[in-house]
């Protein structure tokens, strides 16, 4: 089993990382979260999980065990495969999924893209115990008379800086595709943080 692999970021995609092992470029999966910390050129260290199927070998990535062993752990309840555990895990840290897990937080499972209400109530049930407890403290409020950034909206700021935007490109990316989350909203789907990735670097691309 490949636990993790260490050595310079050779390149960077909206979904995956290239790092350099051995003079071998390893192609690896990860979520926006994990993507926003690496820098083309600079080192990194990432814990891995390698699905093996009939036709393909992919290593997902994530910035540490804990991560991973979520990840994994996620895989155990029926109908998870990688795709949609990587899904939850880019739209909700490990801590935040064993809580909404401890408190049946349905809400949080179908803000997930893929699950919907049925499939959350399911996998509260089949998940309940084994992502084991918090291990932080939970995130403090905003200051009274703010609201804070939605999840996608800093995932999505968080994944454009680290891909070598300007913060202002960012926040103007993010204001074009605004318009794009609140019709889904509308329609009751939640936003996909890779679908919105992709969107704004076509409107940063047309800017350039």
């Amino acid at each position: 089993m490949i636990a993790f692999i260490s050595g310079p970021v050779a390149a960077l995609a909206p979904d995956a990382a290239v790092v350099e092992v051995g003079g071998v470029g390893m192609a690896v999966q990860c979520t926006p979260g994990t993507l926003a910390a690496l820098r083309v050129g600079e080192h990194a260290r990432l814990a891995v999980s390698l699905v093996v199927r009939e036709d393909s070998l992919t290593l997902y990535g994530f910035a540490d065990d804990d991560e991973r062993q979520v990840f994994e752990l996620l895989q155990t309840a029926s109908g998870v495969g990688p795709r949609l555990a990587q899904a939850m895990l880019a739209m909700h840290r490990p801590d935040a999924l064993r809580r909404a897990v401890a408190q049946g937080d349905e809400k949080a499972l179908t803000a997930v893209p893929g699950i919907g209400r049925r499939g959350a109530q399911r996998l509260l049930l089949e998940l309940a115990g084994r992502l084991g407890e918090p291990t932080g403290t939970a995130a403090t409020g905003s200051p009274a008379g703010t609201a804070a950034p939605p999840p996608w909206s800093k995932q999505l700021h968080a994944a454009l800086v680290g891909l070598g935007y300007a913060p202002r490109e960012a926040e103007e990316a993010i204001a074009a595709v605004t318009p794009q989350v609140e019709a889904a909203a509308a329609d009751g789907v939640a936003p996909s943080v890779s679908a919105l990735l992709r969107a704004a670097l076509r409107t940063l691309n047309r800017a350039r």
